[in-house]
């Protein structure tokens, strides 16, 4: 729960009474790897924190994976559309390794929101920085080339590439895993 209470604090002071409140919320879920926690058609009441694990965030257009995220350790989600709008999910969160998180309802955080104003300060912020990612990770699909990609995945989360195979790899780059290959070995070739 350490882990869980700093990374709140990253985002807002909270007071001792109100992080104790709020924290007993959350539930400590495992999961195996290949589990689904997510597919296409059902709805989403959790948000999660990611102690341990790698939990692939993608769907599957015309038979093709498209890979939006990767979730580790420190990581707040969910599939947040399906979350704050409560219709059926379009996504799937796999997990790709065995997967340890703190889990919350929706419900819950309700609860502690209405409790705690910076417990709702940090659910607003932690919004925020999501929006934020999620906008930096369109724009540099459309404005950096698939070198570029490689190199600042490679530069900011280089455990991933250990950690989850070559072709999701690819598929979040927004490449095949031939061009995967092809950016690799000119990069190892320099």
């Amino acid at each position: 729960m350490e882990d869980l209470k700093k990374t709140i604090r990253t985002f807002t002071q909270i007071s001792d009474a109100d992080m104790e409140f709020g924290i007993r919320f959350f539930e400590k879920k495992t999961f195996k790897k290949g589990t689904l926690l997510l597919q296409p058609g059902q709805y989403i009441d959790d948000f999660y924190f990611t102690i341990q694990g790698c939990v692939s965030y993608y769907t599957i257009e015309k038979g093709t994976t498209r890979v939006m995220e990767f979730f580790t350790e420190g990581h707040f989600f969910t599939d947040l559309y399906a979350y704050i709008e409560e219709t059926p999910s379009t996504a799937y969160l796999e997990a790709l390794e065995d997967v340890t998180v703190y889990s919350i309802s929706k419900t819950d955080q309700q609860k502690v929101f209405d409790h705690s104003h910076q417990f709702e300060r940090f659910g607003r912020l932690s919004m925020q920085r999501t929006f934020v990612v999620n906008f930096q990770r369109i724009n540099q699909l459309r404005s950096l080339t698939n070198q570029e990609r490689y190199t600042q995945l490679l530069k900011k989360r280089p455990t991933l590439f250990q950690r989850v195979p070559q072709y999701l790899i690819a598929s979040y780059l927004g490449v095949t895993p031939v061009g995967l290959s092809k950016i690799r070995k000119r990069l190892s070739e320099k």
